[in-house]
């Protein structure tokens, strides 16, 4: 009875937000960290600074949460399958987002020249070696170095531990690091930015969506892995 009396008001909330037309009020964007670290964090600000009377809640947390029950306003979220999407929600499609395979450029350099050292896989625990990624030129041979996430993981693979897997996005735009030579790209997904039905119809929502919009647009070849030469 609880959980029918909750839904019933949630609805009934998002009716009434829905008619909000004032931009002053709590605007929450969920996405995951990475995203949130390494590529948007400066276009929030630049909202922010635009609108200083909407209040930004940034959720930058691994798990989906749940726009129906109202836990954000919008979610960017990389989509794997777009059947998989939700009925009730509005999706804004984005640009598609790859990944690859990198090391530090100083640690490929001391490679290339012969450096005896050990060459490890870099990994964060839950998710270990992806099926997709190979070695290519340079092979590893000591056992794995394992991360809880993704920040160590970077520092790891800065310190010339060996290789890992980043998004293009962070692994491209980082002047210490520098792809594997010989490996693959691999597509995660399409990037989307997601609003509940009623919920996008206020106005804070239609202009953050809009802004945000126009920023991923923008960011396509970098997270396309086709901002930078092959080296």
């Amino acid at each position: 009875m609880r959980t029918r009396w909750t839904r019933r008001r949630n609805r009934l909330e998002t009716r009434v937000l829905g008619r909000d037309q004032g931009v002053r009020g709590l605007l929450r964007v969920t996405l995951a960290p990475p995203l949130a670290t390494h590529l948007l964090m400066p276009d929030f600000a630049e909202f922010a600074r635009l609108h200083p009377e909407i209040e930004m809640e940034i959720l930058s947390i691994g798990e989906p949460v749940n726009l129906t029950n109202r836990e954000a306003d919008i979610a960017i979220r990389v989509v794997y399958d777009r059947s998989a999407l939700p009925l009730n929600l509005h999706g804004l499609k984005g640009p598609e987002l790859f990944g690859g395979v990198y090391m530090s450029r100083d640690r490929l350099a001391a490679w290339r020249a012969g450096a005896p050292d050990p060459i490890r896989w870099i990994v964060i625990s839950i998710h270990g070696i992806p099926d997709w990624a190979r070695e290519g030129e340079v092979r590893t041979t000591g056992v794995p170095f394992r991360t809880t996430d993704a920040e160590a993981q970077i520092v790891a693979v800065r310190q010339g531990l060996g290789m890992t897997t980043l998004p293009c996005f962070v692994g491209d735009a980082d002047p210490l690091l520098v792809r594997v030579p010989g490996t693959p790209l691999h597509k995660h997904g399409t990037l989307w930015l997601l609003t509940h039905g009623e919920t996008r119809k206020t106005k804070r929502v239609r202009l953050f969506t809009e802004f945000a919009s126009r920023k991923l647009a923008s960011y396509a070849p970098l997270l396309a892995g086709l901002s930078i030469s092959r080296d």
